[in-house]
């Protein structure tokens, strides 16, 4: 049977107001959907993600099917499967004879490289429609971004802000502030009410997932079960009722917190869904607003919230596309460091990041402050390559793609862009993990002590890192003060720094600490 359109729907794309269903006819059209063996091993993929993917893809072809589309569906393990996406164009070609290809753009270069090739390999005209499902195309961000000396995410979330009229009383914004980050950095507190995010449990096509990933993906990085992720879009409105009920109201106070124990406190796990399609996010964050209009929802929260949508999630994405292919490859601080074993194994002594990996390994999820300031803080301080980093982000987080992990790594993270998205490193010593986590009450270094081998290693990290790249980073104004306090030290204090440094770093090398 011929297909007068083949509509290609990746992983990414569960969403039935794609852009590239609104021009196919259900009477005459086919949709393709595959699970291939590239995408998944591209890098090793946690396992919880894969299953999450795989799942979720399999209950949207079924709604698709209830919805009244013929879904053409490769799985994973159909002996035909070819494993690349051109090799599933080509087969379905061969079945269903269409007139034309039409997808939504995808989200990582490398995807749409492939895409852009199909036409004239396979004489089949391709029709690559625009994501709405972001706020900002590519060209408005690249329109945005024409003739900008600094590219800085707070001119454009306030753009944004204007553009949607969230959270704003005319032309002013709402509570007379664009941005009240600084009332969202308090530490948590054993005693608080953390009601964490929604769970599901897994229905018989999800088992039937886990176990094919179970069998096929036995290597991959990460704990399979307990699997609770969302796989349907009913499941993924659930949650986000229930952070909009129970845990949006702390989100702000208490974004920045850490706790032992606590994998999520009062953050919303949501990006797992919102990544995926399951959700749309401009309708999440007109809801957060009527959470905050309706007087249930402090402005902080709210705000904190809404940014995080609209200013840094559609900024990653501009700045990625800007950018790419060169930006996958930025190395401003010359790091080259092979990324520590215990990323995979959280084998250390240093509690912070052996909480941080436990957790990511057994739940695929991290929030944004233990990636930043802990996995990432460590990473650049100890001048591990930029690529490995951001290879293992990609790897072991169910809401992780190129499109908005690779900025987040290179330009936020580890400061490999230069400057371009971020103002300065986000570096900092022992005493910001302290003051914002608990996590230093059960290490075996202690964070008071600046040098020697019982010190936090990332005490005497930080200043060995300004120091060595004191070239490329004195003329930032934002490190003035840092600089300054690095020269007032005596000649002995920076050598103790030094020293304390080269003896961690060559340990971590696996060399003896006397090697030079």
């Amino acid at each position: 049977m011929s297909a007068r359109q083949l509509i290609l729907i990746l992983g990414d794309q569960l969403s039935l107001d794609l852009s590239a269903l609104t021009v196919a006819d259900q009477r005459n059209d086919r949709i393709l959907m595959c699970e291939v063996q590239e995408e998944a091993t591209y890098v090793p993929h946690h396992k919880k993600k894969i299953a999450f993917v795989f799942s979720a893809m399999r209950h949207f072809a079924d709604r698709l099917r209830l919805e009244g589309w013929a879904v053409d569906y490769v799985p994973f393990d159909d002996p035909a499967n070819t494993g690349s996406f051109s090799g599933e164009v080509n087969r379905a070609i061969e079945r269903n004879r269409p007139n034309k290809i039409v997808l939504t753009e995808p989200g990582e270069w490398r995807v749409l490289a492939q895409v852009e090739a199909w036409q004239e390999r396979f004489g089949v005209p391709v029709d690559i429609r625009a994501d709405r499902r972001f706020l900002c195309s590519r060209a408005e961000f690249a329109e945005w971004a024409a003739g900008r000396k600094l590219l800085r995410m707070e001119h454009f979330y306030r753009e944004m802000r204007r553009r949607t009229g969230l959270l704003m009383d005319g032309g002013k914004p709402v509570g007379g502030k664009w941005n009240f980050d600084a009332d969202n950095r308090k530490a948590a507190a054993r005693d608080l009410f953390m009601p964490g995010p929604a769970r599901f449990e897994p229905d018989t096509l999800t088992r039937w997932v886990i176990n094919l990933v179970d069998e096929r993906f036995s290597r991959h990085f990460g704990d399979l079960e307990p699997f609770w992720f969302a796989v349907t879009q009913e499941q993924a409105e659930a949650a986000l009722n229930h952070f909009l009920k129970h845990t949006l109201p702390s989100f702000g106070d208490y974004q920045d917190a850490m706790l032992s124990g606590e994998r999520f406190l009062y953050h919303s796990v949501l990006s797992v869904y919102i990544n995926a399609g399951l959700l749309d996010p401009l309708d999440i964050c007109r809801r957060v607003e009527a959470e905050y209009r309706g007087g249930r929802v402090p402005i902080n929260s709210a705000e904190g919230f809404i940014r995080q949508i609209i200013g840094w999630r559609e900024y990653v994405r501009g700045i990625y596309w800007l950018k790419m292919p060169q930006y996958g490859e930025s190395n401003f601080l010359e790091a080259k460091r092979a990324l520590p074993p215990f990323y995979w194994t959280a084998d250390t002594d240093m509690a912070c990041i052996r909480e941080a990996v436990s957790q990511t390994r057994e739940e695929a999820y991290a929030h944004h402050i233990q990636r930043l300031m802990v996995t990432g803080n460590f990473a650049m301080l100890a001048g591990i390559d930029p690529r490995e980093v951001h290879e293992w982000y990609l790897a072991v987080y169910a809401d992780a793609y190129e499109w908005v992990e690779l900025p987040n790594t290179m330009g936020m993270s580890q400061f490999a862009d230069g400057g371009l998205l971020g103002s300065k490193p986000y570096a900092a010593g022992g005493n910001y993990i302290n003051r914002m986590s608990d996590y230093c009450d059960a290490c075996r270094y202690n964070v008071s002590q600046k040098t020697g081998k019982d010190a936090c290693p990332f005490n005497y990290l930080y200043w060995d890192f300004l120091a060595r790249n004191e070239p490329k980073l004195r003329g930032n104004p934002r490190l003035a003060k840092a600089y300054s306090t690095w020269q007032r030290m005596s000649k002995d204090r920076q050598q103790a720094y030094r020293e304390s440094a080269v003896w961690f770093l060559n340990a971590l090398d696996g060399r003896s600490p006397a090697d030079k």
